[in-house]
């Protein structure tokens, strides 16, 4: 079992920024990716950004350049750092984490969301 406990959301005004950290405990042999997804009111769940066990990253087109995800190997951890927040921006942020327990047997793992409020 691989637990995600999230942290950092809150209510800002437009143009101001928030961190999210996520860390991940439990069972883990190695994560290979790590990421941020988010779902307003009467929306689908859609990707904000992910990163690979290799540091390479990808970005939802309407984070690019806002948006910054980065990991602590040492730690589990992956952080959202969020700057220039928009109202739109507005959701539930979920974290997602995916490995293996040990060989030959992965995970996917959710957190359990934190809000993010942006006030215009």
């Amino acid at each position: 079992q691989v637990q995600l406990v999230e942290s950092g959301g809150g209510l800002v005004q437009a143009g101001e920024s928030l961190r999210l950290s996520c860390a991940a405990s439990g069972t883990i042999f190695t994560i290979n990716r790590m990421g941020w997804y988010r779902q307003a009111p009467g929306k689908q769940r859609e990707l904000v950004a992910t990163i690979t066990s290799g540091v390479m990253t990808n970005y939802a087109d309407s984070v690019k350049g806002r948006f910054t995800i980065s990991r602590d190997t040492a730690k589990n951890t992956v952080y959202l750092q969020m700057n220039s927040l928009k109202p739109e921006d507005t959701a539930v942020y979920y974290c997602n984490v995916g490995g293996l327990i040990r060989i030959g047997v992965d995970f996917n793992s959710w957190g359990q969301g934190t809000q993010v409020t942006v006030s215009s």
